[in-house]
């Protein structure tokens, strides 16, 4: 087994984008992204403390909004408009899942589309669809973004994706068929994932259960992409078990250490873009 790890794609993303920071600075533009966040929940707070490191390594500045766990729905949309407006602000992120007392379809509507560089609305969500998105949601481009770095080819290949969310699954499905894979996506369903999972070339692990997959469901010339993360007793693991797969001649990410590295890395690259995208307009 060969492991397709996600420090490398980081690191030739962040010479690229290293270089377009300080061209952007040429011009007195900072790329700036605005983090929202209600409440303190640990995993938010570490995602929060990844973007700062991965942006300040290149120059790019984060903004963080912290809001009170009961902060009301009006505060809210008010602290998401009024960011929304600042033109120094070229992305905003909303931490996710809120309270149960807020609307996030409401909030979402406070972002306009060109800085909605996670892609929440779900206007741009169909301009994946439409093959038209400049920003996909950041990991289902992570997994792109892999798979272009490592040289894996998508034209003509069997892509089995296992799990069918509107953050993983489905767009995923979009932006391979965009580059001509033929694409089959496994759900609760399925009657026969395991068989779905051989007959592919490549297989995606996006369905949120932990080691759902393991060796018996691949074959050697595989490769295997495993979007998922789960904290266990014994630690971080993915939603694909690769303990058996030692004797396999497969390509696979590691969890950790895989598309988690690089989604952070794809947020970055977005509001950058956006950020480009306001001097030359």
């Amino acid at each position: 087994m060969n492991e397709l790890r996600g420090m490398p794609v980081v690191k030739a993303m962040k010479e690229a984008l290293s270089q377009t920071v300080e061209t952007l600075k040429t011009a007195n533009v900072t790329p700036k992204l605005a983090v929202v966040r209600v409440g303190a929940r640990g995993d938010d707070l570490s995602y929060e403390r990844g973007i700062f490191k991965r942006f300040e390594g290149v120059g790019a500045a984060v903004e963080v909004t912290e809001l009170p766990d009961d902060v009301s729905q009006e505060a809210l949309e008010a602290a998401v408009t009024a960011l929304d407006r600042d033109e120094s602000v070229h992305g905003i992120l909303l931490f996710r899942p809120l309270p149960r007392h807020l609307s996030e379809a409401s909030v979402k509507q406070c972002v306009s589309l060109e800085k909605d560089v996670d892609c929440m609305r779900d206007e741009n969500l169909a301009r994946v669809f439409l093959g038209e998105c400049p920003y996909p949601p950041c990991t289902p481009q992570a997994v792109m973004e892999l798979l272009h770095h490592y040289g894996i080819e998508l034209t003509g290949k069997r892509v089995t994706i296992v799990g069918r969310s509107l953050v993983v699954g489905k767009p995923l499905s979009m932006l391979m068929l965009k580059e001509n894979a033929t694409v089959t996506i496994c759900h609760t369903r399925t009657k026969d994932v395991k068989a779905e999972c051989q007959r592919a070339d490549i297989v995606v692990a996006c369905a949120g259960v932990a080691k759902l997959l393991d060796h018996t469901f691949f074959h050697d010339g595989q490769v295997i992409v495993d979007v998922g993360i789960h904290s266990t007793d014994e630690g971080l693991c993915g939603d694909v078990d690769l303990s058996g797969c030692d004797t396999l001649d497969i390509e696979a990410t590691p969890v950790p250490g895989g598309v988690g590295t690089v989604t952070t890395s794809v947020l970055l690259k977005h509001v950058i873009e956006q950020a480009q995208r306001t001097i030359n307009t």
